[in-house]
């Protein structure tokens, strides 16, 4: 079972719109930012932190997150923007967590395709 491409295109779409309105709201709060596509194609939001190191902010759509890495601290809810842009201010003001960034995203498909196969 794989996900059609306008589905696709769809959840990237929503995923964008969720990032511009983050970056509006951390525009307001003077939080240097960037927002980029990754190599693989993603949409994601370049935050520096107080100390000018820079982490990648992504949306999680399955589990309406914006996240930061793999950790419980490294994640909150963007259905509550307002609450969201606090904590990523306040993450970054405190500075982004040392080591590597990790990562939360899982191509379901393959998952699927290990199963079947």
């Amino acid at each position: 079972m794989h996900i059609s491409q306008s589905l696709k295109e769809q959840q990237r779409a929503y995923a964008e719109r969720l990032l511009a309105a983050l970056s509006e709201e951390l525009q307001a709060r003077r939080v240097t930012h960037v927002l980029v596509v990754t190599p693989d194609g993603r949409t994601t939001l370049d935050v520096t932190d107080s100390r000018g190191r820079v982490r990648r902010v992504f949306v999680h759509l399955p589990f309406c997150w914006f996240y930061w890495g793999d950790q419980q601290d490294e994640r909150v809810s963007f259905l509550q923007m307002a609450a969201a842009v606090d904590r990523i201010e306040q993450a970054a003001q405190e500075g982004w967590a040392d080591g590597e960034q990790g990562d939360l995203s899982v191509d379901l498909n393959k998952l699927l395709d290990a199963y079947r196969g």
